[in-house]
């Protein structure tokens, strides 16, 4: 259904003294769509907040009684919330009910009406409106418990995934999920926990990760760079090539396990150059082992030739071959 917010709102102050239409309009930015603190507007006419708090409030005073001729319209609001299951955040709702220019009258009915209860927002969860107070508890506990299912699956999902086992229907669930602040979307339409790497990146190291996790492969940093310049995810710039190459070697995330190829640690591949791989592997067998088991080893570690590997062994200060030509860690 729809509504002209701007002639109803323009209608409920028609008739208020200059200074409280002046008052009410700032406020919640009906002319200029910028709404304005009690302390600016109080500046502006010499007065204090408090004194502007009480024109705001004469002037409501004088504006409910006309919210009569407007029924329909907070009917209307009224069904819109409890389509949502009674909570919505303050933004996703006004988008809705405003469809762009028109969300600061919107805001301005919400308010007039006093049925709705609007909840500021706090380090937890963003500001959001309900019909009734009970929506607010049951809304808290869904929040809740989707992140402990997050803390425990320790990875981003579709909201088709979120929703089985759910009783509630996909926009009243998703209603509960909009109003946290620890639970976000990203550009994939993925939910996770805001501090994920795969939901806000803050680094060209955290968006390298993520395109390493997609690709599911080693890739070279040039290639790395040039996947990242796909995602979906805000960038401040282009993404050069050679600052890639120099955030992947200081982090510890990342080993580069080939010239200019690097994979991630949690793979299973193990810092170092080849030398230090032979070393390890000889280390961890406890026993001497031939060209061949060790060429096994490395190069499931490096993407290097056998001859690398093999130029390495022949470091006689590290490693030393016995007579059945198979090798072991030299004694200090």
């Amino acid at each position: 259904m729809d509504f002209n917010y701007k002639d109803i709102c323009k209608s409920f102050v028609k008739g208020l003294p200059q200074r409280t239409t002046d008052v009410i309009e700032r406020r919640f930015g009906l002319k200029t769509g910028q709404r304005e603190t009690l302390e600016a507007i109080g500046q502006s006419y010499n007065i204090t907040r408090e004194r502007v708090r009480q024109i705001e409030k004469e002037g409501f005073s004088k504006i409910r009684p006309k919210i009569k001729e407007y029924k329909n319209v907070f009917q209307f609001l009224n069904k819109t919330l409890e389509c949502f299951g009674g909570i919505k955040e303050e933004n996703a709702l006004l988008k809705f009910l405003g469809k762009g220019k028109f969300q600061n009258y919107a805001f301005f009915l919400l308010f007039l009406a006093g049925d709705f209860k609007r909840f500021p927002e706090d380090d937890n969860f963003n500001s959001f409106w309900v019909v009734k107070k009970e929506a607010v508890s049951q809304a808290k506990k869904i929040v809740r418990a989707t992140i402990k299912r997050f803390e425990k699956e320790n990875k981003v999902l579709f909201l088709p995934e979120l929703l089985k086992g759910q009783k509630l229907n996909r926009e009243v669930f998703l209603s509960c999920l909009e109003i946290s602040k620890q639970i976000q979307k990203n550009p994939e339409d993925k939910f996770g926990l805001r501090d994920w790497i795969e939901i806000n990146p803050r680094s060209v190291k955290d968006k390298a990760y993520l395109v390493l996790k997609k690709q599911e492969k080693p890739l070279h940093f040039s290639e790395i760079a040039n996947f990242i310049e796909k995602l979906p995810f805000p960038s401040k710039g282009e993404t050069h090539v050679a600052t890639v190459h120099n955030e992947l070697i200081k982090d510890q995330r990342f080993v580069l396990v080939g010239r200019g190829l690097y994979a991630l640690k949690e793979w299973g591949y193990e810092p170092g150059i080849v030398k230090d791989i032979i070393y390890k592997t000889l280390k961890e067998a406890k026993k001497s082992l031939s060209k061949n088991e060790i060429l096994n080893k490395v190069l499931g570690q490096r993407f290097v030739k056998a001859n690398t590997v093999v130029l390495n062994l022949q470091d006689k200060n590290y490693f030393e071959k016995d007579e059945k030509g198979r090798y072991t860690i030299r004694e200090a």
